[in-house]
């Protein structure tokens, strides 16, 4: 059973969406369109929890600058929109990503049988490197 995900609304003056020409071979029209956007994300000003922001600023992401802006650039599509729809869902999915605190973990023993069959898997392999040995007669 899949659990539903959290979804947030986030207010359009948090978001600074701007349109630039895409890199690489486009033909005639590459450098007359700039159909490629730049997302950016300002997590410290934005209206997110602060357990949410410090999750986002703790993430190892290159995309986040040590401003604390988060930038994402979406140029695989041909058209703006598509672009622009490409980054809001890639924000999203990261938001949703780190939206709840990751579970505590504890530490665990192996058990007795567990610690038992590992010590006898090593006296038997022990044993069975011992037969390769020199044979003396």
């Amino acid at each position: 059973m899949a659990l539903p995900q959290r979804t947030f609304f986030i207010p359009d003056s948090e978001i600074e969406l701007t349109a630039v020409r895409s890199q690489g071979a486009g033909g005639q029209n590459v450098n007359k369109v700039a159909s490629a956007i730049h997302l950016r994300y300002d997590i410290l000003a934005s209206s997110l929890s602060p357990a949410h922001k410090q999750r986002l600023l703790a993430l190892n992401d290159s995309r986040i600058t040590s401003e604390g802006v988060l930038v994402i650039k979406s140029q695989e599509h041909r058209s703006q929109e598509m672009n622009r729809a490409e980054a809001m869902t890639r924000l999203q999915e990261l938001l949703q990503g780190t939206a709840k605190a990751p579970r505590k973990r504890y530490a665990t023993k192996p058990s007795k049988s567990a610690k038992r069959k590992r010590v006898d898997s090593k006296v038997l392999r022990g044993k069975t490197k011992a037969l390769r040995g020199r044979v003396t007669d």
